[in-house]
C-alpha cells in the first residue's frame, strides 16, 4: 500500500497531539527522541580528511614508541617461555 505524503501544518499536528492518549503520546515522544538521535548520528559520521591526516601526523611518532615498546615486551615474554 502506498501513501501520499500530507501537506504538514504545525497547527494540525497540535491539534493532533491533543486528541491523543497518555500512552500514544509517550510514543511520539520516544520517536522523537529517536529522530533526534538519528540526526544527531548522520552529523558525527563526517570527517575532515585533513583534520584526520594532521592526528595521524601528530600521534605517529607516539603511537610507533607503543607498538616499538610492546613488541620489546612481547619478545621477552617469548625469551621467558623458551
Amino acid at each position: 500500500m502506498f501513501f501520499l505524503p500530507m501537506p504538514v501544518s504545525t497547527e494540525a499536528l497540535k491539534q493532533d497531539l491533543d486528541r491523543l492518549t497518555h500512552n500514544q503520546l509517550q510514543q511520539v515522544a520516544d520517536f522523537i527522541a529517536f529522530l533526534k538521535f538519528r540526526n544527531q548520528r548522520r552529523h558525527r559520521a563526517v570527517l575532515d580528511p585533513v583534520q584526520l591526516a594532521d592526528l595521524f601526523a601528530e600521534f605517529a611518532d607516539e603511537d610507533r614508541a607503543f607498538a616499538e615498546a610492546g613488541m620489546s615486551d612481547y619478545a621477552v615474554m617469548l625469551h621467558q617461555e623458551d
